[in-house]
């Protein structure tokens, strides 16, 4: 039996986090695949403590420039995920423009470093507010309008490496990513019912911006022992043409193929699974 060209046509997918890196492929791959995609992000510095330089409203567009590129249909939004009626009004918009909501993909995040007794509050708060509420705001923004539209449905979590294993210097981050699959095996519980399927996925060493060398190398340099509990990753792929891709960082296309599976029919009977997607570095 031949697989579609279009898996997704009809469906209507939301990308949180959507400016660039694995956002932006999440996004890119759904609308190649017939989805049309609404795309948001904060387009701004979440705190002068993430050392790494914010996406700006450049990259969204740039973002739906490539979705509709690709074939999509697109509806993007500036918004805080921390804010819920933001959230619930570009759901609103999204089923006014387009009459349904099928996908989600929560995949905003933020990352920043320190021990877990040293970290200002501030910083345990924006990371926990924006990593593990702000991915609840999501849900509660967003599965009220697929359980009305009665189309079933899938949503993706982007979670962590970290999130099913600690890693020192980021505990905060860690504890985050851990709450993103207590948060994804209920709903995949609570909303079973409605044929929603829910499913976390745990990335490790993706080739993006979060990736902030000198926020790592300061964090290790004080406290050497750390880069023991940060493995390298085992499996180099292998492309056709018989050249290899780095040992070290997945390029954000890689995570995007899960993700595409898990939007589509052929994972229609995986629900609240944690799909680690690390080269094999966990079992190290």
């Amino acid at each position: 039996m031949s697989t579609p060209v279009t898996p997704l046509e009809g469906k209507v997918a939301l990308v949180t986090g959507a400016a660039r890196a694995q956002g932006r492929a999440h996004a890119v791959r759904l609308a190649s695949e017939g989805a049309d995609v609404v795309v948001t992000d904060i387009c701004a510095p979440v705190s002068e403590s993430v050392s790494y330089p914010a996406p700006t409203p450049d990259d969204l567009a740039e973002t739906v420039r490539l979705v509709e590129e690709a074939g999509g249909r697109s509806l993007s939004a500036v918004l805080d995920i921390r804010e819920l009626g933001a959230l619930q009004d570009l759901v609103t918009r999204t089923i006014a423009t387009f009459g349904r909501l099928d996908i989600v993909v929560a995949n905003a995040g933020v990352l920043n470093w320190g021990r877990l007794w040293e970290l200002p509050e501030d910083d345990w708060d924006m990371v926990i507010g924006v990593n593990l509420s702000g991915t609840w705001r999501t849900i509660r923004a967003a599965v009220p309008a697929m359980i009305s539209a009665g189309n079933g449905g899938s949503i993706i979590i982007v979670s962590s490496s970290a999130g099913l294993k600690a890693t020192p210097g980021n505990g905060h981050y860690s504890a985050s990513k851990a709450g993103l699959v207590a948060l994804t095996n209920s709903l995949a519980l609570e909303a079973g019912e409605f044929g929603i399927r829910v499913n976390s996925i745990h990335p490790y060493s993706v080739d993006t911006p979060m990736i902030d060398p000198d926020g790592m190398a300061e964090i290790f340099g004080r406290f050497p022992s750390y880069l023991h509990s940060f493995s390298p990753m085992p499996l180099k792929n292998v492309l056709a043409d018989g050249v290899s891709t780095l040992a070290d960082f997945m390029p954000p296309e890689e995570v995007a193929d899960v993700v595409s599976f898990l939007a589509g029919d052929g994972s229609r009977s995986i629900s609240g699974v944690q799909v680690p997607f690390d080269r094999g570095a966990l079992r190290y």
